[in-house]
């Protein structure tokens, strides 16, 4: 049996989940998006995602026809639905259909949909050995031109890199700014770690605020482990003792080697280990309950 999908207001069989081919989020990649975790029956962080889904469309002039509470209701219900208990989750927003011009006036109402399924970005076996990462050529979108911010369903300058990453046999993409700094992987939000210090770019070097960003971030400080947002050059993550990635799909991802250099002694290091189980602790015993 297919999933139960979450479209404009009613729950309908996967099957039947199906938009019009003149929807700007088709044509134009002209809406938001966000990615949630549910772990044990627990939405994780699904407030500051809702907020975030909000704020993105906010910033391209999107009106999302429904509340901010009446989002939250929309997801709970739709993994309610497809009885889940871990799993990833998608709400989307389009700007709706249009005609095939570019104009958003044209589009009479954005279109609000669900899912609610299962994810796995890595194998098992790679949280453990760690994974290899490589620059790439494709230099992440200048923020005055796409805001690194907005979530957006306009993914084709990650998606470009990440092909390079495909081509070159590693696992992510790590993408430079328009001024050579680092500024986040394809999917996912990029540290180094240097004699004990944690260090991830700002936001304003072209890395999203990503939400498990902040929260491994907080949970280092917790920890007592210095963390600092800086400008962070290729030589910076060339040297560094240990390196990982983040995002709510992936986790916490120990990189191990980078443009075919080890990173370290070549294997997962000790803070991203602790990092690594302090997140999955905290993601499995906090959260919105599903089922209550």
């Amino acid at each position: 049996m297919g999933l139960q999908i979450y479209l404009n207001g009613r729950l309908v069989p996967q099957e039947e989940a199906t938009v019009s081919v003149f929807d700007h989020g088709l044509l134009y990649g002209d809406g938001v998006f966000e990615g949630i975790r549910l772990y044990k029956d627990r939405i994780f962080r699904l407030k500051e995602h809702v907020d975030r889904l909000y704020r993105s469309a906010r910033a391209i002039q999107l009106q999302i026809p429904i509340g901010p509470e009446a989002m939250e209701k929309a997801i709970i219900d739709t993994v309610r639905a497809n009885g889940l208990h871990d799993g990833y989750i998608r709400p989307i927003v389009t700007r709706g259909v249009g005609d095939l011009g570019l104009d958003p006036r044209k589009c009479s109402s954005p279109t609000v949909i669900v899912i609610a399924s299962t994810i796995q970005l890595y194998p098992p076996e790679l949280y453990e050995k760690g994974v290899e990462v490589v620059t790439v050529g494709t230099r992440k979108n200048v923020p005055d031109a796409v805001s690194p911010e907005v979530k957006s369903l306009n993914y084709l300058n990650m998606i470009l890199a990440k092909l390079e990453a495909n081509l070159s046999g590693a696992a992510e993409a790590l993408m430079l700014n328009h001024q050579g700094y680092i500024a986040e992987c394809s999917a996912d939000n990029f540290f180094v770690v240097r004699n004990g210090v944690v260090a991830t770019p700002p936001t304003s070097q072209g890395a999203l605020g990503g939400i498990t960003r902040e929260t491994v971030m907080g949970l280092a400080r917790s920890m007592g482990i210095t963390v600092q947002e800086r400008v962070l050059t290729r030589t910076d993550a060339w040297t560094a003792d240990e390196a990982f990635m983040t995002g709510t799909a992936a986790e916490v991802v120990p990189v191990v080697k980078l443009d075919g250099r080890p990173l370290g002694d070549g294997t997962p290091g000790p803070i991203t280990r602790r990092l690594m189980d302090t997140y999955a602790r905290v993601a499995r015993e906090e959260g919105t309950p599903v089922y209550a």
